[in-house]
C-alpha cells in the first residue's frame, strides 16, 4: 500500500505523519510506501521546520532527511491513500481530483482516529514548541489506528 500525507506548507504536521507511520509500520512488520507533500508551493525542497524535527527527536524519530515537495496530479495515480491535515487541504486535493476514485482516496487523517468527527490536525507553525508536541500525539493516535485497521492485510 502507498499513502502519502498532505499538509500545507510540507514543513510540519505532513512529514512528522510521514515520520510517524514510517516508524511505526516498522515496528509491526507492515511494508507501506509512504510519503508527504503540501498544497502549496512555499517551501519546496526544505527540511522540515526545525520545531518539527525538535519534536520528533524527542519522541524518538529523526525526519531531518525528508524535503518539501508539492501535491500534484500524479499523485492521485501513485498512491492508494491521501491522508490531509485540515479541511483546506481536503478542499485543495479534491479540486484537483480527475474522478470518483481519485476522490475516494482523499481523507482526513483525523477520522481514522475519531470516525466522522471530521477533526483538523491545527497547524502548528504559528505557535509555540507545544503544538508539535500536540500535533504528534493526535498524528500518533490516528497512525495507529490506521495500521489497526490494515494490520494482517498487509506484509
Amino acid at each position: 500500500m502507498k499513502v502519502l500525507f498532505v499538509c500545507l506548507g510540507n514543513i510540519c504536521r505532513s512529514p512528522m505523519a510521514e515520520g510517524i507511520l514510517r516508524q511505526r509500520a516498522i515496528d509491526r512488520g507492515i511494508d507501506l510506501e509512504i510519503d508527504s507533500s503540501g498544497t502549496g508551493d512555499y517551501h519546496i525542497g526544505e527540511s522540515p521546520d526545525h520545531r518539527a524535527m525538535t519534536a520528533m527527536v524527542k519522541n524518538g524519530l529523526d525526519i531531518s532527511d525528508l524535503r518539501a515537495r508539492q501535491f500534484s496530479l500524479r499523485d492521485f495515480d501513485l498512491f492508494d491513500k491521501i491522508f490531509v491535515m485540515d479541511h483546506s487541504n481536503y478542499r485543495n486535493v479534491l479540486k484537483l481530483a480527475k474522478s470518483e476514485g481519485d476522490r475516494s482516496k482523499v481523507e482526513l487523517f483525523l477520522n481514522l482516529a475519531y470516525p466522522g468527527e471530521n477533526r483538523e490536525v491545527p497547524d502548528p507553525y504559528f505557535g509555540g514548541d507545544q503544538g508539535f508536541q500536540s500535533v504528534h500525539d493526535m498524528l500518533l493516535a490516528a497512525t495507529d489506528a490506521f495500521l489497526d485497521s490494515i494490520d494482517g492485510q498487509e506484509g
